[in-house]
């Protein structure tokens, strides 16, 4: 259970909230394990299949506080809400914002130099943790290109620059990621980037975490009333979840390449938990997708102090406070969007 920026987060997988006056209570167990006054709530967000009380969800309604229910895989399940209730005004200005360029871009090159810092901090951490085994002087190199790059975005006049700039810095990246797989080398390489489908175990894996990634920030954005498909530097089309795209490229080297990383240099993930297809494609095999899924839930679990709010947060509960924050911007409540910096 974890307060944060006026909405609880309940992420025990067995807890069941219920109504005791004008609390919210928690219990798993059979035993009460949280008690908040509903007034200080502006929302709940239950990781849990256990459910709530037909009171408390009313209860809720009264007083325009939303009740979501977020599957344990990340997945966005539902959302009970009063009849007064609405995000009406939060998503119109979402959809002004998308229409218009500049501030769309201003939001995006936040994103952008997030996620390029992130990257560049994923290959510093390679460099301390193992310098002796490493070509450390080449992942240096690529570490002040990435830096200088970030720096780059936010200079961007448009943003096509901007997709430039981050297309340069994906190159430069996943140019020395090979070089941060230690183990395993024979069987996990990295060559190049193949998607639909994943040519290799590696690529299989990384479509594979970025599909659990994409999940949690639509369920994110579900969440604090933004439309996942309305984004600010993915272009948009029927069926993508452009804002979700947008958000996922602040996780998707310090969570999700990282955990890549540590799957295969811990040899928790073997060549012989991948299946090949005729086409060519390579895919987790479902029992070594439930090995991989249950390592991700405890990754999900490990904390973080957070660089804008100063508190230790979980990992997986990430994409809802950058959700959150996203959505304060627009409504005007703080004067820039502060993306996330892994240090």
């Amino acid at each position: 259970m974890k307060k944060l920026l006026n909405t609880l987060y309940v992420t025990a997988e067995d807890a069941y909230l219920g109504l005791d006056g004008e609390n919210a209570v928690i219990m798993a167990e059979d035993k009460t394990i949280g008690r908040v006054p509903l007034h200080t709530l502006e929302s709940i967000v239950a990781f849990s299949y256990v459910g709530a009380s037909p009171a408390l969800m009313c209860k809720c309604a009264d007083m325009n506080i939303s009740l979501v229910f977020i599957r344990p895989s990340g997945q966005f399940a539902a959302k009970v809400t009063g009849k007064s209730y609405g995000n009406i005004l939060l998503r119109r200005e979402q959809y002004r914002i998308c229409d218009d360029e500049k501030r769309s871009l201003d939001i995006a090159k936040n994103i952008i130099a997030a996620k390029i810092k992130n990257s560049a901090a994923v290959v510093d951490r390679a460099i301390r943790d193992h310098e002796m085994r490493i070509d450390a002087a080449k992942l240096g190199r690529a570490s002040e290109a990435l830096k200088t790059a970030a720096a780059c975005a936010y200079d961007a006049d448009n943003a096509d620059m901007l997709r430039g700039i981050e297309g340069e810095s994906a190159n430069t990246y996943f140019f020395v990621f090979d070089d941060m797989i230690l183990q395993q080398k024979d069987e996990f390489y990295y060559r190049s980037r193949s998607r639909r489908p994943p040519m290799d175990n590696v690529n299989a894996l990384l479509s594979f975490t970025y599909a659990l990634l994409t999940s949690m920030c639509v369920g994110a954005l579900e969440t604090v009333g933004l439309d996942p498909y309305a984004g600010f530097f993915h272009t948009e089309r029927p069926g993508r979840c452009s804002l979700a795209l947008d958000l996922i490229e602040e996780f998707r080297a310090c969570l999700g390449d990282r955990f890549v990383l540590t799957m295969i240099n811990r040899r928790v993930i073997s060549d012989s938990d991948f299946t090949r297809k005729e086409n060519g494609s390579v895919l987790l095999k479902d029992d070594s997708r439930k090995v991989y899924l249950s390592s991700w839930q405890e990754k999900k679990r490990e904390t973080i102090t957070h660089p804008f709010l100063g508190e230790k947060v979980e990992w997986g509960l990430l994409p809802y406070v950058q959700a959150m924050l996203l959505a304060r911007y627009i409504r005007g409540d703080i004067n820039t969007y502060p993306p996330f910096f892994w240090k």
